[in-house]
């Protein structure tokens, strides 16, 4: 998403609406997939719920006023990229007891906060401002938990063969 932003800096306030609408969307989804997966882990789940009921609610909003002036949208991406980011950084602070790079969330929280920081500093930026600073941002958070996705794999390999889930070692 963030290289599509990139290549076509024209993009039209319509077309953001509805991509972010999507994205915000599909967040919302897979953080709420995220919860059922932790609940039936009986893992802690409050702040993905939280991030899944914003993200869908951005969605949601995004979607059902399309005709949303420049400023709105901008507040709405600020908020939602604000409430996600904050809850990234929480959980990046309680994953640090289970798993060593924990770094990336945490960093992909910071972006997240950068960016919705920035977003409120300058709303009037404009449509094609907001487009390029969410390429930024999309590609920024992308890299950065693709790089999580790596370690966590690589942390449940070291499980699956007779490691401790913790990284404790066992007796």
């Amino acid at each position: 998403m963030g290289l599509i932003a990139f290549a076509w800096p024209g993009i039209t306030l319509t077309a953001l609406v509805l991509v972010f609408g999507a994205y915000a969307l599909i967040d919302g989804v897979m953080s709420l997939v995220g919860v059922w997966r932790a609940a039936n882990a009986h893992e802690r789940w409050g702040g993905l719920l939280i991030e899944g009921i914003a993200g869908i609610a951005a969605a949601v909003i995004t979607i059902l006023w399309p005709a949303i002036t420049a400023i709105a949208l901008v507040y709405i991406i600020a908020a939602w990229a604000l409430v996600t980011g904050v809850f990234e950084l929480v959980t990046a602070v309680r994953l640090r007891k289970y798993i060593s790079g924990e770094w990336l969330l945490a960093l992909a929280g910071i972006a997240s906060i950068v960016f919705g920081l920035l977003l409120v500093v300058f709303p009037i930026a404009g449509a094609l401002a907001v487009a390029l600073w969410f390429g930024i941002y999309a590609l920024i958070f992308g890299v950065v938990l693709v790089g999580l996705g790596i370690r966590l794999r690589m942390h449940a390999k070291t499980i699956d063969k007779g490691g401790s889930p913790l990284g404790v070692p066992t007796r």
